[in-house]
């Protein structure tokens, strides 16, 4: 990254880091999971929902308080899945993507507006789900295979019956030992932004590339790591209105990132076993480790990543 960058949005920056290992791609073959059980027995069952008339505001308080990415949208009487609201949602709204237009155009860029729309105008319809009858290694294939974090379950009627996600998963394929270390596993080209980067460009970023989280780099030197669910919690915790004056979005998301960012930071090496890595996410409740090597970022190990690895055995 000693490229001369001037010029270039400080968001759309890549970080092509090799460290001293040659690191190629690792080639996955995919397999049956061993684990064939029902997936209700990993699921969580006692799913928080909301309906589709509560507003985007309590769907992001809702989110934040029980430290959710994504919420169930149901009727209120049947419990039929409507949709999900998800983090990515969220940040999509806030500014990255095309549901911003319901803050720009709808209500003139006026986000105390905005917020109170209900939440079905930005929860992602039809969104990919699992019967409740449907097995592990099910659940395993369509993480890996589209991308997606979490996973809602339904019964013949469409009844919401829980919701399995990847950190679950990773609870399960975790504890069978594998030969493989984070360098094997982890993304080595990154998008990274900077600290003074303003919010609105990181949350276009992020929805543009279907990023969770984004490293922010100061200096080539590892500043914090930005999330969506950072981005949701500005708004979940109300703490985005006290910076309101006019009430126009632009007055918050003009803000540098770096005020969303926790400054405690856990870390990885590349030699670390993926079992190692595993335990650490699943204990900090972390959806990612940077990876570090001389004081260098090079790279990043998700709990995506892990699940991959750890299926493909």
């Amino acid at each position: 990254m000693h490229q001369n960058t001037r010029g270039i949005k400080q968001g759309d920056r890549l970080l092509k880091m090799q460290g001293k290992l040659d690191r190629g791609p690792v080639e996955f073959k995919s397999h049956v999971v061993k684990q064939d059980g029902e997936i209700m027995a990993i699921a969580t069952q006692d799913v928080i929902s909301s309906p589709p008339t509560s507003t985007i505001m309590s769907a992001a308080e809702q989110m934040t308080k029980c430290g959710f990415r994504r919420l169930p949208i149901t009727d209120a009487g049947t419990r039929k899945l409507r949709g999900i609201v998800t983090s990515g949602d969220v940040i999509n709204f806030m500014g990255g993507g095309d549901k911003f237009q319901l803050v720009k155009v709808r209500h003139g860029g006026n986000l105390l507006a905005a917020v109170n729309e209900s939440v079905r105008t930005i929860m992602t319809q039809q969104p990919e789900t699992l019967m409740d009858n449907a097995r592990i290694s099910d659940a395993v294939d369509v993480i890996i295979t589209k991308k997606i974090g979490g996973l809602p379950i339904v019964d013949a009627d469409g009844v919401l019956k829980g919701i399995v996600t990847e950190r679950d998963v990773l609870r399960i394929l975790g504890a069978e030992r594998s030969s493989l270390n984070v360098e094997d596993v982890m993304s080595s080209t990154l998008r990274v932004t900077a600290p003074d980067c303003p919010i609105a460009s990181v949350t276009r970023d992020m929805t543009k590339y279907r990023f969770r989280r984004l490293p922010v780099v100061s200096d080539d030197v590892l500043y914090g790591i930005v999330t969506a669910t950072d981005i949701m919690r500005y708004l979940g915790s109300r703490e985005v209105f006290s910076r309101l004056e006019t009430g126009h979005i632009a007055e918050v998301t003009a803000l540098p990132v770096r005020t969303l960012i926790a400054r405690e930071l856990s870390t990885t090496t590349p030699e670390k076993n993926i079992n190692e890595a595993a335990r650490e996410m699943l204990e900090k409740n972390l959806g990612a480790l940077p990876v570090i090597e001389d004081s260098r970022l090079i790279g990043l190990v998700t709990e995506f990543d892990l699940v991959r690895a750890f299926a493909a055995g």
